[in-house]
C-alpha cells in the first residue's frame, strides 16, 4: 500500500464545477499492487468489499477496507475470492444480489449463486459463440447488458487465443426471466465499458477501437433506451484523447467518471470534461463504494486504488462495477 504524497498533482481542474466534486486533502491511495491486468471493480455494500478481476493471472480478489494507513492491515485486507475465475473482466450484480461476471475464458456471461454455485447465463448468439464479454450492467428490470469486443481472444494474455466466430463486436441485452438474447447495437469497433443514467432513459457505451487501430474511434457514445430496451439517436458524447475510454461509472448527478490512459475523467451531461483523477498507471475501471458511496476504487495496471471524492456513484454505480 502506497499513500501518493504530492496532493497537488492528484486532481486537473478544467472547470469550477469540479472543485465541488473533489477533496483536495483526500489522498490517492494504492491498495494492492501484485496483479497484471486489474479490471472489473464491483463494490459489494452488504459485505463492505469490494471484489475485483485480475484478468491475466485468473483470478478474481477481494479487498475490506480497514486501516488504509498502515501497510500490514490493508495487505491483511487483501485475499483471492476466486482462484480459477475463467479469466474473468467485467462484474457487476443483479437485483437480486448475485455476481454476474464476464468471463473470457469460457466466453460467456456467468452468475453467482448464492449456495456458490456458478450458472452459465449466455455463451453464444445464433448459435455461435461469443467472442469475450468484457463489461457488464444490470436494468432495473433485470435485463442484463453486455459489450463483446475480441480482446479475450486476440492472444493467450486475457484468455484463450481463438478466431471470432461471428461477423462483428456487439453489444447484447439478455432477459434471464425468458433466456431471450438480442444484439441492440452492431456498429461499434470495439464496445467496452457501459454504464446507464440514474433514470437509465439513456445509456452510454466506449468504443475502445483506437488500441490496436489508429484509425477507429475512442470516444464514449449516447443512446435513448425506450420502454421495449431498444437503442435509438446515438450520438458520439465524449472523445478520450489520452488512450481510450474503457470501463465508466455516473454519479447522482448524472456526471460520467470515464478512465483514460492517465486517470480517470469526469464529463458532464453535455460531454464537456470538468476535471481529472491523475492515477499513475494506465486505468481500467473504476466502482464508487463505501459507506456513503463517495469512494471512487480504481483499477490501473498491476494495482488497486482509492480516494475519496466529494460526489456519491448513482445507485447503480455503487452496487455494480465492472
Amino acid at each position: 500500500m502506497k499513500i501518493d504524497a504530492n496532493l497537488g498533482q492528484i486532481y486537473e481542474y478544467y472547470d469550477p464545477e469540479f472543485y465541488q466534486l473533489t477533496i483536495p486533502i483526500a489522498p490517492l491511495t494504492e491498495l494492492f499492487n501484485g496483479g497484471k491486468w486489474c479490471e472489473g471493480p464491483v463494490w459489494f455494500a452488504d459485505h463492505q468489499c469490494l471484489i475485483w478481476s485480475d484478468i491475466p493471472n485468473n483470478r478474481m480478489m477481494r479487498y475490506v477496507p480497514g486501516a488504509i494507513h498502515h501497510a500490514t492491515t490493508a495487505l491483511a485486507n487483501i485475499s483471492i475470492f476466486r482462484a480459477n475465475s475463467h479469466y474473468s473482466n467485467g462484474n457487476t450484480r443483479d437485483r437480486e444480489g448475485r455476481l454476474v461476471s464476464c468471463q473470457h475464458g469460457s466466453r460467456s456471461v456467468t452468475r453467482s449463486e448464492w449456495d456458490g454455485t456458478i450458472t452459465e447465463l449466455v455463451s453464444h448468439y445464433k448459435g455461435k459463440r461469443l467472442n469475450s464479454p468484457n463489461d457488464v450492467v444490470v436494468k432495473s428490470d433485470g435485463t442484463i447488458w453486455f459489450t463483446d469486443p475480441i480482446y479475450g481472444i486476440l492472444t493467450d494474455y486475457e484468455g484463450y487465443k481463438s478466431e471470432p466466430e461471428l461477423p462483428g463486436c456487439y453489444v447484447y441485452c439478455y432477459d434471464p426471466k425468458s433466456g431471450e438474447l438480442k444484439m441492440v447495437a452492431d456498429d461499434f469497433h470495439k464496445p467496452n465499458g457501459l454504464a446507464f443514467s440514474p433514470d437509465e432513459a439513456k445509456l452510454y457505451i466506449a468504443d475502445s477501437g483506437y488500441t490496436h487501430d489508429k484509425s477507429a474511434p475512442r470516444h464514449i457514445r449516447v443512446f435513448n433506451v425506450n420502454d421495449n430496451n431498444q437503442l435509438s439517436h446515438s450520438q458520439i458524447f465524449f472523445e478520450v484523447t489520452d488512450g481510450v475510454p474503457d470501463g465508466m461509472r455516473l454519479d447522482r448527478q448524472g456526471r460520467v467518471w470515464t478512465s483514460s490512459a492517465t486517470g480517470v475523467i469526469c464529463v458532464n451531461a453535455a460531454g464537456a470534461a470538468l476535471g481529472k483523477i491523475n492515477v499513475p498507471q494506465l486505468v481500467s475501471n473504476l466502482a464508487f463504494g463505501g459507506v456513503r458511496g463517495n469512494e471512487a476504487y480504481i483499477t490501473a495496471g498491476t494495482s488497486l486504488y482509492h480516494i475519496v471524492v466529494g460526489v456519491a456513484g448513482a445507485r447503480g454505480s455503487v452496487r455494480s462495477g465492472g
